[in-house]
């Protein structure tokens, strides 16, 4: 088989990914939620065809602005101060000072639970919510996933709050008509319409993400609301743009709602997101992969090795094998795949089918359960920054050095133990599941720049 040289490698081990795994049933079983989940959309009658002339979105804005609320999110910095001498040293100086940013959130249930995004409220001392009726609340942080974008918070209330129905996010339907919903340049409860552009847009370099792709107006601020239906069901949780001006310019990105609603739920169940895996790396086909790979097919996620121990090894998946559905979900690339394994748990089976040199099988595959959370390489042992680390050392990825083992680098033992990665070959050194996966596509022979911050704070370069 010939080196892939251009064939994006990506590890369903690392990302969102491996978030997976929660039952999403959305079969003949009604689902145990303590969220409100909408009927399957097969149970309505669907209008297609109409312009937005035709189309009625009164109520489904009328039904939406009532659960969006307004995020103020106040962060307290000292200034000048290095927070590396902080960290190791406890050194303390400067002076403190407030900032304050603004976004939007979803109110999810009557007693004040709200999603928002994690980008919204990072890094946050206080945080307060203020409804659309104008009513304020001091909220609380539960629990985030950094990997997706969501953040869950909670205020207390005897009031029985206005909340947002899940619909099912797997229904939508390109070109079928959504709603935005949010408090964009502090313009609270502000209504946009357009249509979905895409589904399972990714963005990333690391290929984790999933989005619903719309050319709903979406701007700062909007980030954590609402994308509705014409229903008013939540379909997606608003949450980037593209553009090059930092504005609305034609393309704007949610977060399906089955993802946003997986993560809530494991965050109210567990207290953190339930990581699964499938096992398998790979990368998307198209033509100029199929031919370098010597096959004519163009659609699907190629396996180009299977993870040792994994579901998708004892389940009997091979290199070579064409991922072309999971369940009864199509699997046009890695996108579709991360989309299919992101929304179930550990434990959970699913049916993969592939194209097996021409021949096509349906495989069980019971999902593993991810617990990477610190590698070996070269010397360098890595471990995860805890979330209270990140903001201590007010970083927002990196991954610390928590021992050295490779003689080479005793005489730099002091300075280097305990320092952040940042990167790695060039990649952002978000957690250690990237940076697994960056170091396994390091070929034989090759050396990989890293760049991290020592304990003393300087930043440095170096290859191994």
């Amino acid at each position: 088989m010939k080196r892939i040289s251009s064939l994006f490698i990506v590890a369903l081990l690392s990302g969102a990914t491996t978030l997976g795994a929660y039952k999403v049933v959305f079969d003949n079983d009604e689902p145990s939620s303590a969220l409100s989940i909408a009927p399957s959309v097969s149970n309505f009658t669907r209008t297609v065809g109409l312009g937005a002339e035709a189309v009625d979105f009164t109520a489904a804005a009328d039904k939406a602005v009532h659960t969006v609320v307004h995020v103020k999110n106040v962060m307290y910095t000292t200034t000048p101060s290095n927070p590396f001498l902080e960290y190791f040293y406890g050194y303390r100086g400067g002076q403190q000072q407030a900032q304050v940013g603004t976004g939007s959130g979803v109110i999810i249930t009557e007693d004040g639970y709200i999603v928002t995004n994690n980008h919204v409220v990072q890094g946050a001392s206080e945080l307060e919510v203020t409804l659309n009726n104008n009513k304020s609340y001091k909220a609380t942080l539960v629990g985030t996933d950094s990997k997706m974008d969501i953040a869950l918070l909670k205020v207390d209330t005897d009031d029985k709050l206005p909340y947002a129905t899940f619909g099912n996010s797997d229904d939508i339907k390109v070109g079928e008509w959504v709603l935005a919903v949010g408090n964009p340049y502090n313009l609270t409860s502000t209504v946009t319409a357009g249509i979905v552009s895409a589904k399972a847009r990714n963005l990333s370099k690391d290929g984790i993400q999933s989005f619903i792709q719309t050319d709903a107006a979406v701007n700062p601020g909007n980030s954590g609301g609402a994308l509705v239906n014409t229903r008013g069901e939540l379909i997606g949780i608003n949450t980037m743009i593209s553009s090059m001006t930092g504005s609305y310019v034609g393309y704007s990105f949610a977060v399906p709602s089955n993802i946003a609603r997986k993560i809530i739920e494991d965050i109210m169940e567990f207290g953190n997101v339930q990581r699964g895996v499938l096992g398998v790396q790979g990368g998307d086909l198209n033509s100029y992969a199929a031919k370098e790979l010597g096959i004519n097919e163009t659609q699907g996620f190629y396996v180009n090795s299977v993870v040792e121990d994994s579901g998708a090894k004892r389940a009997g998946i091979k290199k070579g094998d064409i991922i072309v559905k999971v369940d009864d979900r199509p699997i046009n690339g890695f996108a579709d795949l991360n989309a299919a394994i992101i929304t179930k748990r550990p434990n959970d089976v699913v049916r993969v089918g592939i194209n097996r040199d021409g021949e096509f099988l349906t495989l069980p595959v019971k999902l593993s359960k991810n617990e990477i959370n610190s590698i070996n390489y070269s010397g360098l042992e890595l471990e995860d920054l805890s979330q209270a680390e990140k903001k201590q050392l007010k970083l927002n990825y990196g991954v610390r050095v928590k021992d050295i083992t490779d003689e080479d680098f005793m005489p730099y033992y002091d300075e280097l133990k305990g320092g952040i990665i940042l990167s790695v070959g060039n990649v952002k050194a978000t957690d250690i599941e990237t940076v697994s996966k960056t170091l396994g596509q390091v070929r034989p022979g090759d050396r990989v720049k890293i760049e991290m911050i020592t304990r003393s704070g300087e930043l440095v370069r170096f290859y191994l």
